[in-house]
């Protein structure tokens, strides 16, 4: 039997490493969002904790140049989430590129790969139509061999 040899095979091995560059890229930017998301909840958090120390400033005996450092704290804090809000928003579109590079080239692959199917069906059909001629041929044969020998047999000498 021949071996099945796919003649676009390069091209698949290419793809493969395409997904697998575009899989590491898509996880990079998820670490990213990720690292973004979090450094976005740790200011929050930090904003909680002045809004939190400006109520109790408010409660107590008040002291204005604390009051004042607090609020002057909280628009800081606010600057800060909002600057970092727009970086959860740039890696979350990074993210989404990511994740159709990934998509299309993931696509790509499973095309090639169905071809590759598809072309080693055609090959096995091929090997079973030649392996059927080659049967057809050895039959016809010995056919005609057990034919030629009967007939010797008859012919008297």
């Amino acid at each position: 039997m021949a071996r099945f040899r796919y003649s676009m095979q390069s091209i698949l091995n290419i793809k493969l490493k395409m997904e697998t560059q575009a899989k590491q890229e898509f996880s990079v930017a998820k670490t990213a969002l990720d690292e973004e998301e979090e450094r976005l909840e740790k200011l929050c958090d930090r904003k909680r904790g002045y809004e939190r120390r400006g109520t109790e400033l408010l409660s107590g005996t008040l002291n204005i140049r604390e009051i004042g450092e607090n609020q002057a704290a909280i628009r800081c804090m606010e600057d800060y989430i909002e600057r970092q809000q727009m970086n959860v928003d740039m890696a979350e579109e990074n993210l989404e590129k990511a994740r159709q590079r990934l998509t299309m080239v993931q696509i790509e692959r499973k095309t090639h790969e169905t071809l590759k199917e598809k072309a080693f069906e055609a090959f096995l059909m091929e090997e079973k139509r030649l392996e059927s001629k080659e049967i057809d041929q050895l039959t016809s044969y010995t056919y005609g061999q057990r034919r030629s020998k009967e007939n010797a047999e008859r012919v008297p000498v």
